[in-house]
């Protein structure tokens, strides 16, 4: 009628991929013994997922040959060091009217992934301006509830397709000794703008003569440093005031 004597020992154990780890009597035990012989040992919970992470209590129940039992008590330490799986996609971003454009975690996040859940994602860059039109590598930082983090890298396209703003004025010239008259483009910008800047403006006509006498349509067209234009049209009165 004598029980056995249980001996536990204490163990950290880590979880898998998949959030699981599981454990036997045998790692609990730490020589239990009985002076007629074991004949089993049981613990009341042999597995363990992201619920049980740090310390958890179990009981390992030794019975000998003749149905004597005991019991002991172990803590077990359940650890996750499984990294989060971080996946990233390429996206591309459009500037605003400002020439500024934002990129998120969640925008370049291709199911990042990890068994006991993400707790936080985050990018190295999030705001983008007219320099950085083009490709821009990014690094994606998916961190898991436990701390655990991994990265991944991916490219941010940023885009201007905004067209600059054409703003015209109209202009009154005067014909030559020679009957000719001339005017260049700025004369006919009255302030267009663009947020990434302007990198060109041209006239459709810039050489008048007398056949040209009072009014004439011009249009301008205003081109901004990434390639997109815009129009607007101006009225340009020629005058002939010289006396023959």
């Amino acid at each position: 009628n004598v029980a056995p004597i249980a001996i536990c020992q204490n163990l950290t154990v880590q979880l898998d991929n998949l959030g699981i780890a599981s454990i036997t009597a045998s790692q609990v035990d730490n020589g239990s013994t009985d002076a007629c012989g074991i004949a089993s040992m049981g613990i009341n919970i042999g597995t363990f997922t992201c619920a049980n992470i740090n310390a958890n209590a179990v009981i390992l129940t030794v019975s000998d040959v003749n149905g004597n039992s005991s019991t002991c008590s172990a803590t077990i330490t359940v650890l996750d060091t499984v990294l989060p799986v971080a996946n990233c996609q390429n996206i591309t971003v459009q500037l605003d009217m400002t020439g500024n454009g934002f990129a998120s975690a969640n925008l370049v996040d291709n199911n990042s992934f990890d068994a006991c859940g993400i707790q936080t994602m985050s990018l190295n860059q999030v705001f983008f301006g007219c320099g950085q039109v083009g490709a821009n590598p990014v690094i994606l930082t998916v961190t898991d509830v436990n701390g655990n983090s991994a990265t991944c890298g991916a490219v941010v396209t940023v885009e201007d397709t905004i067209a600059p703003a054409a703003v015209c004025q109209n202009l009154t010239v005067q014909l030559d000794n020679s009957g000719n008259a001339s005017i260049v483009a700025s004369q006919i910008d009255n302030g267009s703008s663009d947020a990434c800047g302007i990198q060109s403006l041209a006239l459709n006509i810039t050489t008048f003569n007398c056949a040209n006498v009072n009014g004439n349509t011009v249009i301008l067209t205003v081109t901004d440093v990434n390639g997109n234009t815009s129009t607007c049209s101006a009225n340009v009165t020629i005058e002939d005031n010289v006396a023959p």
